[in-house]
């Protein structure tokens, strides 16, 4: 396969990861944002730690799970920075899996680009903050908001089912900043809090995450701005 996307990890079975279906989900290693609590710094600041996998042995193994899984999820790190991800996603394709693909939104083109070709079923969007704080929440001083906005926007327009999604954190979030969130993303289908739960490979330290009820304010706060709100992590 030509400009070969850098695999640095599969979870074979995943009831969790694509709503509804059961998947095998393969994360691509490298992110352009540097978010203190992110629990995947194995795949974005310490590479090194996660060897890379065979792309063709990862597309034998799901050619072999056929029948046996619905989709398959593409995540990250952030898999619309690797060059090979059209290629991926068509080679998943013709397997015949249904495709979920994970993003930050920083990369608007490419996400035109899958929809256009048809490569997705289901997009999941981070949304780290509300726009003012998404500098500090993704560790990159004077952040470009124009992409993720442009993301959000190519989303909006319904080309495929999709989601947004945000991890909140006690030391970055508050529940006026999720109303901002809703305000920003009115009138999207659903929105998904996620409680942060400290996985041992942060970038960051010492964070933490919030109780049932502060969780349950935060998704009340949102309510009103999309068709569906949900709490996830708990």
């Amino acid at each position: 396969m030509e400009n070969t996307i850098k695999i640095h990890g599969l979870q074979k079975l995943s009831m969790v990861d694509y709503p509804g279906k059961i998947a095998a989900t393969v994360f691509t290693g490298g992110c352009n944002l540097r978010c203190p609590f992110c629990h995947n710094a194995l795949l974005v600041t310490r590479l090194s730690e996660s060897p890379e996998l065979d792309t063709e042995d990862i597309l034998q193994f799901l050619h072999k799970r056929r029948g046996l899984l619905d989709g398959v999820v593409l995540s990250g790190g952030e898999p619309l920075l690797q060059e090979g991800v059209m290629e991926f996603l068509r080679a998943v394709r013709e397997l015949g899996f249904l495709i979920k693909v994970d993003t930050n939104g920083c990369y608007p083109e490419v996400l035109a680009d899958i929809l256009d070709r048809g490569l997705a079923d289901y997009i999941a969007m981070d949304i780290k903050n509300t726009p003012e704080k998404y500098a500090r929440t993704t560790g990159i001083p004077c952040f470009d908001m124009k992409p993720v906005k442009e993301s959000v926007k190519i989303l909006m327009e319904g080309r495929t089912d999709y989601e947004f999604r945000t991890t909140v954190i006690r030391e970055f979030h508050t529940t006026e900043d999720i109303t901002a969130i809703g305000r920003w993303l009115k009138g999207a289908p659903r929105y998904f809090l996620q409680n942060f739960e400290d996985s041992g490979n942060l970038i960051g330290a010492g964070f933490q995450g919030f109780s049932l009820g502060e969780m349950e304010a935060m998704a009340a706060a949102a309510g009103p701005y999309f068709e569906q709100v949900k709490i996830r992590g708990l």
